[in-house]
């Protein structure tokens, strides 16, 4: 049976589901693995689920060919080098949808404490500062929020916002159907200028880095506020401190940046501390004892079906071929380079070899193709071997 590595305290539930379905070699590690160490851990992994803090690179997945699936416990994917990945025949599969409610929840608790002014009244009430004042106090009834990125998260935002009286407005690169009243604006300085809460739910990568520059900051009404709650490299954390700094800002909520301390034992370093009109969170979004449940099950569910039958659905950098239960004595699963002729010099292969294809099912993506097929007898080495040896081969497997 496969080996599973767990890291970085990923949910009990996940280990639960993963015995549940017959895997009983899981190995569990507190935290985040880089390097000599992470290769050591993964040394003889079949999978691996990590959380935000474990980076897969290139080089390190040079160094486990044994590694057959990586599951990434939360929404983001991009610790993992999805295109190395795929080059090495690894399906990387994440929760896109199961920490949805707990961040939306997050951002709109902190609107309405940085529009009330909290964080400052707070920090000097634990100062011996009596401050009770309705100034700069504000309901978040009638404001205009702004989301930037519609997607999951985003229109989850929504629509509690207009459940608590608010305006909402969208940005996104795509076009997307509006939920409820919200409203899409025709660009992002567009929303920037007329918001009062600015609220990010973009993807990471070279996109999105510097998404909101000191130009952007600039476009802001001075006493807006903004809240990421996405990835640390949207912002320009110099630029927005300088923007607090200098009150061209109310202030800001960031549960996300551009470097995190990988376990408790590292100090939390941003120019942004010290601010009392700043929440800063420990990238804790989706970090409820509900969310963490459901993306424990979620990704390990998706795990144990490709282990235990290799099926694709829902993987983020491979062809999806949807859940398929193995009825025959044998299913192999073809990793390949997207040209002609792979699939028919295959099939030549099983027929030489005597063996009946019961079933088949191809999909490609880009520069590969992914195919199971089941057969009603066994598949000898030599025939596997001969499999594996084909010129376009990436990976082969046989369950």
């Amino acid at each position: 049976m496969a080996k599973i590595v767990l890291l970085e305290k990923i949910h009990a539930s996940a280990a639960e589901l993963l015995k549940a379905e017959g895997f009983t070699d899981i190995v569990q590690l507190p935290t985040a693995l880089k390097a000599d160490d992470l290769k050591n851990a993964l040394a003889d992994a079949d999978a691996v689920g990590i959380r935000s803090a474990t980076h897969i690179t290139a080089e390190a997945l040079k160094g486990l060919p044994h590694l057959k699936a990586i599951g990434c416990f939360c929404i983001g994917t991009n610790q993992v080098d999805l295109t190395a990945a795929t080059a090495h025949g690894v399906p990387v599969f994440n929760a896109p949808f199961s920490n949805t409610r707990s961040v939306a929840e997050l951002v709109i608790a902190q609107a309405i404490l940085l529009l009330r002014r909290i964080p400052e009244k707070n920090a000097r009430a634990h100062r011996g500062k009596w401050e009770k004042s309705a100034v700069g106090a504000n309901e978040v009834r009638n404001k205009t929020l702004g989301i930037i990125g519609y997607g999951n998260i985003g229109a989850q935002v929504g629509i509690l916002a207009e459940s608590v009286g608010m305006r909402v407005h969208y940005y996104d690169v795509e076009s997307k159907l509006p939920l409820g009243n919200a409203r899409p604006e025709p660009s992002l300085e567009a929303l920037l200028e007329k918001c009062d809460i600015v609220t990010l739910h973009v993807p990471g990568g070279k996109s999105t880095e510097n998404l909101i520059t000191a130009d952007r900051l600039a476009v802001m009404k001075p006493s807006a506020v903004l809240i990421n709650a996405s990835r640390g490299g949207v912002v320009d954390i110099d630029a927005l401190n300088t923007a607090l700094r200098e009150k061209r800002l109310a202030g800001a909520a960031l549960d996300v940046f551009p470097v995190e301390p990988r376990n408790d034992k590292e100090e939390f370093v941003s120019p942004l501390r010290g601010l009392d009109n700043v929440i800063l969170t420990p990238h804790i979004g989706g970090s409820t004892e509900e969310a963490q449940e459901n993306i424990g099950r979620e990704v390990a569910q998706k795990l144990a079906r490709f282990l235990k039958a290799g099926t694709t659905r829902w993987a983020v950098n491979f062809p999806e071929i949807p859940y398929l239960e193995k009825e025959t004595k044998s299913r192999v699963l073809h990793v390949h380079r997207n040209e002609p002729g792979v699939i028919a010099r295959m099939n030549a292969d099983f027929a030489q070899a005597g063996l009946n294809i019961v079933a088949q099912h191809l999909q490609t993506r880009g520069p590969i193709g992914y195919v199971i097929t089941d057969v009603d007898d066994g598949i000898s080495a030599d025939l596997l071997q001969k499999l594996r040896s084909e010129p376009a081969t990436i990976r082969c497997e046989l369950i």
